[in-house]
């Protein structure tokens, strides 16, 4: 049975359980699609679709990580790496989980995770539950700030926030290499994950 990590914002996280099952990850359950109307990963609204070609887009299904694994290399081959990221199944009601029983939060550092892309992309979005006003920036290969979009302040369930848990926020821009996901000593989860590759064809009319 896996053991759960209880998610508080008014102290650290604590572990039950420090295994790390790295060797025993099975990646076959992420799936690659192409964008589409019902699928919340796709194209911001500012690109125009008779223009750009839309690029392929990958959702990052969690629910083949175990409870307290590092989540780091695991989604390589799909073109991503983490930094400071654990999976985890929140306790906390005031951490609901959106589409699965695991998310990722920043960890051990609070409040901060990172993500690198191995090609550049041109669209990021999760969803977002934080303890405090949370900022996710898209940086260039020279770590150059491209971007930024900006979760104005808590959302946790069951609280007087107007934000609902799992806001889903997005960025776009070209020549994404990284994202950051900065809570400022808040403690926030990451579910549905999901990124689109940079676009190599541009069509003309």
């Amino acid at each position: 049975m896996l053991k759960q990590a209880c998610l508080q914002s008014d102290q650290q996280l604590k572990f039950e359980d420090h295994k790390l099952m790295l060797d025993n990850f099975d990646i076959q359950n992420i799936h690659s699609q192409m964008v589409d109307s019902s699928f919340h990963c796709q194209m911001h609204t500012a690109l125009d679709t008779e223009k750009v070609a839309i690029p392929n887009c990958i959702y990052l299904n969690l629910e083949d990580l175990k409870c307290f694994e590092v989540v780091k290399h695991q989604y390589q081959k799909w073109g991503i790496v983490f930094d400071n990221c654990i999976a985890i199944q929140p306790s906390n009601p005031a951490f609901p989980t959106d589409s699965s029983l695991m998310v990722m939060m920043g960890a051990p550092k609070g409040g901060y995770l990172e993500a690198t892309f191995l090609r550049p992309v041109q669209f990021v979005s999760a969803f977002v539950t934080s303890s405090q006003r949370l900022v996710l920036s898209a940086y260039n290969r020279d770590r150059q700030l491209l971007t930024q979009t900006v979760l104005p302040g808590a959302n946790l369930a069951n609280s007087d926030s107007a934000i609902p848990p799992n806001t889903l926020l997005s960025v776009t821009a070209n020549d994404i290499y990284s994202v950051t996901f900065c809570a400022f000593d808040g403690q926030f989860t990451i579910d549905n994950f999901c990124f689109c590759f940079q676009s190599k064809s541009i069509k003309t009319r």
